[in-house]
């Protein structure tokens, strides 16, 4: 998500440093930038929204003095891209600065206990809390080190982090610490770098030691110090030599962005469920209000949107109408009311589509809500409620992690909507709670177990001149998925539809070794799928199924299959189901000699109708 560097020099001032650090650390998506430095005792900061160009024009990013600083590009989640929100943050004695990638869980209640201390807060981060309890426990315990400083304050946080802390009251020092956000220190001649990514200090130098999660590391001139942040215990690390290539680097050593990008989404899972409850609460009492609502997105999130709509009318007996954004203002545009809720999807939160359906409905008086990667859109701005995804940049075009934090986003919504009209058992509540929590973990197993079967699955049918995608119930939007992806980056032209559909017309193009895809959970549309296998099966297709990985009989009706963990519930399934058919085209572009991070004619944001 967020970019973060640092650096002590020995013989050189930091900031024209940091500066370059941060450009090269561009592709990982911002919208405001900072640093921060010491000096004679002092502490400096310079920051605001925009790109870093634009900025250092305003700013002159160059000119903070001292050889140790701290530098920061922010991706917002909490709080608008403001100079405000933007990092380093400061205590509110200005001696301490943080810079912060990651996802506090917990900030509300640790912001609240600061406040009733004393602390006045100045942004709407949930980074500021982080300084402001390192200043407290400095306060309480004036004896301690900002080294244990940062250890004790680390400890009272939840959620996920990597951050860099700096104090004008021991101007030779570093602290760095990380839960589940990535962190890396450089070690170079008279020098020593911290960052969010090794591309930061690789034209630095080529050596690196790596910190593992749940580390903490304070550098110095002198060297380096990792402890383990649970109970303060000193670790021993390796200097690793990066051979990396720089292009190789931005992609941390995967080939291409949207690999790299499958394999972040357990991680932008984890962070989405981090969703502050208020927020969900606030956007599910406006759609229960509502006499009708409709789901509006484009492409990827439509997908997403037609997934929900089960979700929604399963849990919560809530009739929602999914639309093609660009459909929308013709087909619903002059029955839309006061009485209706729009909920719009998207990524980047300006796709053009969309924002004319939802300024269409704005002025029939309905009730905008919104659901976008990019706080500061402008969908955030005409939006009466909305929410962050909190799933990072995208850099591929292909849309990966972003299906699949959007329906995590959906899932806890149609729950919580469900509590709130008492249409599902608290024990089925806790028992869905319980799945949607272990969908990070599900996923990472997905990827780890079948990843090199669905390279194979992609050289066995890289010349298939066509495919069908199939699914039942709420699978059907995980085929229309599947479908996308292989025709955006792989060029193959594919045909996605509910499985019931096949015999009014479809299987009419089947003939012998015509590849077929089926989505197969097992839930209550399992044994009606099974029939609709062995039709294409009688007539010569090439079965290819997604199934659980107990699942005998469909197996044996495959010719090959993926397996997915058991016990996934049906109304969550689209977001491991997915996973496979996300790899699957991936590799079949690489094996068609395509680049998948960069499909011919498409755009990552679609800003014309």
């Amino acid at each position: 998500m967020c970019g973060i560097f640092g650096c002590i020099l020995k013989d050189q001032n930091a900031a024209p440093v940091i500066h370059t650090a941060l450009k090269r650390l561009e592709y990982r998506g911002y919208d405001s930038v900072g640093e921060a430095t010491v000096h004679d005792g002092k502490l400096y900061i310079k920051k605001d929204q925009g790109k870093i160009d634009e900025v250092h024009l305003t700013r002159n990013l160059d000119d903070l003095p001292g050889n140790l600083g701290i530098g920061h590009t922010r991706w917002a989640t909490h709080g608008a891209p403001l100079e405000v929100n933007a990092h380093p943050h400061s205590d509110c004695s200005g001696q301490i600065a943080v810079a912060h990638n990651g996802i506090v869980e917990n900030f509300a209640e640790l912001k609240a206990e600061l406040e009733n201390r004393g602390h006045v807060f100045r942004s709407k981060t949930d980074t500021e809390v982080i300084v402001h309890l390192i200043e407290d426990v400095l306060k309480n315990n004036p004896a301690l080190s900002l080294t244990e400083a940062v250890l004790e304050s680390a400890r009272k946080l939840d959620g996920s982090y990597s951050i860099a802390v700096i104090s004008a009251k021991e101007p030779d020092k570093i602290v760095c610490a990380r839960k589940e956000s990535p962190l890396v220190i450089g070690i170079g001649e008279n020098a020593i770098y911290c960052a969010s990514d090794i591309p930061a200090f690789l034209p630095l130098t080529n050596k690196a030691v790596i910190v593992d999660d749940g580390e903490l590391v304070a550098i110095s001139l002198k060297g380096w110090e990792i402890r383990k942040i649970s109970d303060g215990a000193p670790v021993t690390r390796e200097i690793k030599v990066i051979d990396w290539a720089p292009e190789m680097a931005v992609k941390q050593g995967y080939p291409h962005f949207m690999l790299k990008e499958i394999h972040e989404q357990p991680t932008c899972l984890r962070n989405t469920l981090r969703l502050q409850e208020h927020y969900l609460d606030l956007m599910s009492t406006f759609l229960d209000r509502a006499r009708e609502v409709f789901l509006i997105a484009c492409g990827t999130s439509y997908h997403a949107c037609l997934g929900a709509s089960y979700m929604f009318s399963k849990l919560a007996f809530l009739a929602t109408y999914p639309v093609i954004a660009s459909e929308f203002i013709e087909q619903h545009g002059k029955s839309v009311s006061v009485d209706s809720a729009i909920l719009a999807v998207s990524q980047s939160g300006e796709t053009a589509d969309t924002l004319a359906s939802v300024n269409a409905a704005r002025q029939r008086a309905a009730t905008i809500l919104g659901l976008t990667n990019v706080i500061g859109s402008t969908l955030t701005r005409v939006s009466r409620v909305y929410i962050g995804q909190q799933s990072g940049p995208e850099i591929g075009v292909a849309a990966t992690k972003t299906f699949t934090s959007q329906l995590s986003v959906l899932a806890e919504l149609a729950l919580r909507l469900a509590k709130k009209r008492g249409k599902v058992s608290q024990d089925e509540m806790d028992y869905l709670a319980d799945k949607l929590k272990r969908l990070p973990d599900i996923v990472e197993t997905i990827i780890r177990t079948q990843e090199a079967k669905i390279r194979e699955l992609a050289k066995k049918y890289k010349d298939a001149k066509t495919f069908f995608f199939l699914g039942r119930g709420i699978s059907t939007a995980t085929a229309y998925e599947g479908r996308l992806k292989l025709m955006e980056i792989a060029y193959v032209p594919a045909i996605a539809f509910p499985a019931g559909e096949s015999k009014h017309g479809p299987i009419s193009l089947v003939e012998q070794g015509f590849p077929v895809i089926f989505i197969c959970p097992k839930d209550e549309t399992h044994k009606t799928l099974i029939g609709n296998i062995m039709e294409m099966k009688a007539r010569g297709a090439s079965i290819i199924t997604i199934v659980e990985e107990d699942d005998e009989e469909v197996k044996r009706l495959s010719d090959d299959y993926v397996e997915i963990p058991k016990g996934v519930p049906d109304v969550l399934s689209p977001i491991p189901f997915v996973i496979p058919l996300q790899l699957f085209a991936y590799y079949m572009a690489v094996e068609r000699g395509h680049n998948p991070d960069m499909p011919r004619n498409l755009a990552k944001s679609v800003t014309v109708k």
